[in-house]
Parts: C-alpha cells; structure tokens; sequence
C-alpha cells in the first residue's frame, strides 16, 4: 500500500475512532462503527475490496505504481513450470536462467535444448533483480543438476536503476547461493560483449563496467568452486563490442552468434556435471 494510501486509510479509522470516545453531555458514546455507519462510508473488511475502495479515493503514485504488478513476471513460466517438473531428471538437467540473450537461445538452437536436457529460463530486458525474485520457481523449483546463469547486460544498461556493481554482484552471489543451498551446480556465463544498447543510446560506451563485472564473476567462479563459461573471446571484436557477424545488434547474438556460444555452454554444463555437489 502507497504512502498516500495509508495515511488516508489511517486517517479514516483515526477519525473513527476519535468520534467513538467524543459525548454530548448527558448523552452515551456511541460505539465507533455506529457512527460510521452515520457519518462515513462502512470500510469494506475484505482486503480487495478494501484496496479498491481506498484507490477510489487516493490513487497511487507513480513512484509505487508498480505494486501489486508482477514486477518479475513470474507469470511468465508458471505454467511451463509444472509440465517440466514432470519431466525425467535428464530432461530437466540444466535451467539456463538470464535475460533476452538467454530467452532466445532455445529457439536459435532448435534440437540442442531438449536433445540435451536444457531448460530455457530468460526473459528480455530483465536485471539480476528481477531474476533473484523469479529463481526460486524458475530454477530451484524444477530441480536440475546444474543451474547457468548470463545475467548483467540489463543492470549495466540502467534498465532499472542507475547501475551499480555492488547491487549486482551481491544478486549474482544471491543466485549463486540459493543453487548450492539446493544442491544445484553452478555455471555464471560471462556478460556478452557490448560497446552499446540500442534503447539505451545515450549511455554510451559501457564496455569497461561489463569487462570489470566479468573479471569479478570469473573470480567469484574460482573462489567458490563454480564454473565460469567465458564466451567473451568468442564473441567479442577486440575492442570490447561484439563481432558484426555474429550480431543481430550491438548486443543480441544472430544465429551464427547462438551456434558459437552453445558449444561453450555445454562443455561448460558438463563441467559442472563432473563436480560434487
């Protein structure tokens, strides 16, 4: 509930309230909900109903507009959830988690998704935030052996917020965490090279925060025993962008760029297969 929305609905039962106690002289308090009935509308006691009739009143603001919204669209596979958790354990093995990068992938591999047990989890334009609200369904819930997250593109973009490496790197760890915690395997990719974001042109250059985000990742991989899939010598054309023909833009791979990274993600996959727990 907005800011707004509280201090009317909190001034609505306070003013309720204060006329409960007020008497006339020699008259009897009448309880409070008795002289609302009198005097006020009756507050609905359902919640929805409740919210409705408080957003009659008092609108919400922009800066909270978005509650109440599917702000991570879990939405998005909820129903695909159920079907893949019925699967056999190879057929679910891996869950690729990330952004539009990710979510085009298993229409650009075709048969290499289900010939290999992968699961396909991206959603375009999301941020390591969004991701971490969506992992616990997206991801543990299906139970695969490992988990491949390709996240940050978004983050460093300011699809959300003004980027900030702590913020993302503390979700990469956060993802990181809660795969272990669940006995998953863990690949972190490597954030695809990009020198600039179509809807973003006004950015600029970023290809010095995504190089410096991959060498935290590349170290975190070490220090904790995950695997770190680089596909940035692939991909990339020396001066931190990627190579033109293996782009659709300046950051989506083209379907040359999709069959040079899949062989890195499976080898990478079975990596991670070859370690304990």
């Amino acid at each position: 509930m907005s800011v707004v929305r509280r201090g009317i609905l909190g001034g609505a039962i306070l003013a309720g309230a204060s006329l409960g106690l007020a008497k006339t002289a020699g008259a009897q308090a009448l309880p409070v909900n008795v002289l609302l009935s009198v005097n006020e509308p009756q507050l609905a006691t359902d919640p929805v109903a409740l919210r409705d009739q408080v957003e009659a009143v008092a609108p919400p603001s922009p800066q909270v507009a978005w509650i109440g919204q599917d702000w991570a669209n879990l939405h998005r596979y909820k129903a695909a959830n159920r079907e893949v958790i019925r699967l056999a354990a190879f057929n679910r093995r891996a869950v690729l988690m990330g952004d539009s990068i990710t979510d085009a992938w298993p229409v650009q591999a075709g048969e290499v998704f289900p010939k290999n047990g992968l699961i396909g989890r991206g959603i375009g334009g999301q941020t390591t935030a969004q991701m971490v609200v969506r992992f616990q369904p997206d991801v543990i819930a299906l139970k695969p052996l490992v988990v491949h997250v390709m996240a940050g593109t978004n983050d460093v973009a300011e699809n959300l917020d003004p980027y900030d490496f702590v913020t993302t790197s503390n979700n990469l760890m956060a993802m990181a965490a809660m795969a272990r915690a669940n006995n998953i395997r863990v690949v972190m990719g490597s954030v695809p090279p990009a020198t600039s974001f179509a809807w973003r042109p006004a950015l600029g250059n970023r290809s010095s925060e995504i190089q410096t985000l991959n060498a935290w990742i590349k170290t975190f991989c070490a220090n904790h025993g995950h695997v770190y899939a680089d596909y940035w010598p692939a991909l990339g054309d020396g001066q931190g962008g990627l190579k033109a023909t293996l782009g659709a833009d300046s950051v989506h791979p083209n379907a040359a760029g999709y069959a040079t990274m899949t062989p890195i993600a499976l080898a990478s996959i079975d990596k991670a297969m070859s370690r304990g727990r």
